[in-house]
């Protein structure tokens, strides 16, 4: 087995072992299997007022849902990709660059024919493909639930939308463990390399796009569709200077349109190349890691 194959085999068993990723994954899954059944439990809502108003005379508009798409039912998973997933995966990168620097394997492993580049290339490799396994699984129970919810499986064409939904999440969430990984690489203690990353995701998933719109905080946790920003005063030049910044936003337009949200405009194409670019980022300076930074002194 090559140096890079064992490096990247290692981290997947390792990344395995791991407590705080195991119970963040749990939730995960968990609320990604309730994001269909909640769904349906406010449809079922709003489907007995509907009829009361009706039945009343009240109302003569028709059930806003009357006719609700089989992927209405995966809307919630977006907002628990931004949020669960999110952490997650900073959560797991900060714990594999923490885990060789507690246990000062990093001098043994780089005497190995493998390159400071190489070795962390493979670990975020690694990371990559569990995660991978672990979006997978996602997509699987949420294509169970909805076909418990709805008692049909999707159209194959329903079926692609969500897979490439769970797709570009995967891009999304790759940022985010490049981003820990680095954290951990660099800072001095456990604590401040969970902290910063935290801080700056907060400031990507909620601060920027307040700074680009007028639009209420709560409504940042709406699962798809974007605030949009006025067009005239002070929110029109700093949407237009934070709006490519917003990951989270860009990632949940990609994703409004994906689901077939009759709110989204647009294309994909502009929010698919930000995640790339952030993720190309991330991973650069990732791997362009020296290896003095490597080797840097660990302060608990």
């Amino acid at each position: 087995m090559s140096p890079w194959a064992a490096a990247v085999g290692h981290e997947l068993r390792s990344a395995g072992r791991e407590r705080l990723p195991q119970l963040l994954l749990m939730i995960f899954i968990g609320m990604s299997a309730a994001s269909a059944f909640i769904g349906s439990a406010a449809k079922a809502t709003v489907t007995e007022v509907y009829n009361s108003a009706a039945g009343q005379g009240l109302t003569n508009a028709a059930n806003p849902f009357g006719n609700v798409p089989p992927l209405y039912y995966a809307r919630n998973t977006v907002i628990y990709i931004l949020l669960i997933g999110a952490l997650l995966a900073i959560v797991i990168g900060v714990q594999s660059a923490m885990r060789d620097r507690r246990a000062r394997t990093i001098d043994l492993v780089l005497t190995r024919l493998l390159s400071p580049a190489g070795y962390l290339g493979a670990k975020m490799t690694g990371i990559g493909l569990g995660l991978l396994a672990v979006l997978g699984a996602s997509a699987l129970i949420s294509v169970v639930c909805i076909s418990a919810v709805t008692g049909s499986i999707p159209a194959p064409d329903q079926l692609l939308r969500l897979l490439a939904l769970f797709g570009v999440a995967w891009l999304f969430l790759l940022f985010f463990v490049a981003l820990g990984t680095l954290s951990g690489l660099h800072a001095s203690s456990y604590t401040t390399a969970l902290l910063v990353p935290i801080v700056i995701w907060s400031v990507i998933i909620f601060v920027l796009p307040l700074l680009g719109t007028a639009a209420h905080p709560v409504s940042l946790l709406n699962p798809v569709t974007p605030p949009a920003a006025p067009l005239t005063g002070i929110f029109a030049l700093t949407g237009s200077l934070t709006g490519p910044l917003s990951l989270g936003e860009q990632f949940k337009h990609v994703a409004a349109i994906l689901l077939k949200d009759p709110q989204a405009t647009g294309t994909m194409t502009g929010g698919i190349t930000v995640i790339l670019a952030f993720l190309a980022a991330g991973i650069s300076a990732v791997v362009l890691t020296g290896r003095t930074s490597m080797r840097k002194e660990l302060h608990d």
